[in-house]
């Protein structure tokens, strides 16, 4: 059988453009950024033609563009940094319970610091309320954070009206947008935000490179210490060969993101139909209207998502049971509990991620792989 990828969610394939880029730094321009000599002065001009390439395709100036070594980092940053450098203005950080660990954790280490956190619901499609953010906005308020695209269900959050809500109110907004950015175009001066976060690897970039979207204005204190690389913000050596691959990456997702969200529905949309269809006892998880393109998380009635999991890998398909981040750990989705699932719902579930490059044909092979994995497992449960 040929290899199936549906896991796009969790990493995606090295671009072949991004690929080239990366092999023509590290054959032609690899010195340090930070050396003064003519060598260095031309990895830091590539440098900063990555960053460019960045910035435009998220409406940005290059100037508000940090890289740093993944869209955790980001976040990690972005929130660190902004309460702590308005911890005189206020020490209250508004967040929800289903954004990634990076967010949850970082917001963890706050309270830990003696800031108030405050973890708005969602309902049971994952959706926050944008009223229920004005309403916990205090006069202690310095930063909410809601991602942008939820990674395990895909449901889209109001990030514009949240934006919104806190601009005029003089409170920084950050998005993680790490899931979001390449499946729809993206224009952070549109949106209204203070602090973006995006991956690499999730656009078809390399592992080991990220970016931060920081407001011209905005102002962090640093997480990290050692140089003044990144404005002092992100010190050490520049991984050039990843951010200028990544630059490759963000060009052309940015300029394909209006033909890939209408492609990409599309062949979810045809996938979830057959599979409702000629499979049957199966639920949808997230947003039915506000979720990522390439995002279908299922529940399928009396088997363990992890059980089809295994039993497509046999098939040599790649799904996945939930985060990539959550791999490993024996407990329910914190992400499917905050939406009111029991634990047993929670395990039934199913994350199937499409990419840049699936094809309907891959769509129907993984249909009927799909329904033998499903009717095996069926088969030996117990008659009822």
């Amino acid at each position: 059988m040929k290899a199936l990828y549906f896991d796009h969610g969790a990493t995606t394939p090295l671009r072949p453009e991004a690929r080239e880029t990366m092999v023509q730094i590290m054959e032609e321009e690899w010195a340090n950024p930070a050396s003064l000599h003519d060598p260095g002065r031309q990895a830091r001009d590539r440098t900063e033609y990555a960053r460019a390439e960045v910035a435009q395709s998220l409406g940005a100036s290059p100037r508000e563009i940090l890289f740093t070594a993944s869209g955790s980092e980001s976040n990690n940053l972005a929130i660190l940094g902004a309460a702590r450098k308005r911890r005189r203005q206020g020490n209250h950080v508004i967040t929800t319970p289903v954004e990634h660990p990076s967010v949850l954790e970082t917001c963890r280490q706050l309270k830990r610091e003696g800031f108030q956190v405050t973890k708005l619901p969602v309902d049971e499609h994952g959706l926050i309320r944008t009223r229920d953010v004005e309403e916990a906005l205090t006069e202690e308020t310095v930063l909410v954070s809601v991602m942008a695209a939820n990674n395990e269900v895909g449901t889209r959050m109001p990030i514009r009206e949240i934006a919104a809500l806190t601009r005029k109110r003089g409170i920084l907004f950050h998005t993680d947008a790490v899931q979001l950015f390449g499946q729809v175009p993206l224009d952070v001066q549109k949106l209204g935000i203070d602090l973006l976060s995006i991956g690499g690897h999730k656009i078809g970039g390399p592992k080991g490179v990220g970016a931060l979207y920081l407001r011209k204005g905005v102002r962090l204190e640093p997480i990290l210490f050692g140089g003044g690389q990144e404005r002092g913000l992100r010190p050490g050596t520049l991984n050039l060969p990843g951010i200028a691959a990544m630059g490759t990456a963000c060009r052309l997702a940015a300029v394909e993101a209006a033909e890939t969200e209408v492609r990409l529905t599309r062949l979810r949309d045809h996938l979830w139909e057959r599979i409702q269809r000629e499979i049957g006892g199966v639920k949808q998880n997230g947003h039915p209207i506000h979720r990522l393109p390439n995002n279908l998380n299922l529940r399928f009635d009396r088997v363990e998502g992890q059980a089809v999991m295994l039993e497509l890998n046999r098939r040599n398909v790649a799904v996945s049971s939930g985060s990539a981040c959550s791999a490993g750990k024996q407990q329910p989705s914190h992400v499917l509990v905050a939406m009111g699932q029991t634990a047993e719902d929670a395990y039934q579930s199913l994350r199937i991620t499409l990419g840049h490059h699936t094809t309907e044909w891959e769509i129907d092979q993984l249909v009927e792989r799909l329904k033998d994995a499903i009717r095996d497992l069926r088969s030996r449960l117990p008659a009822s």
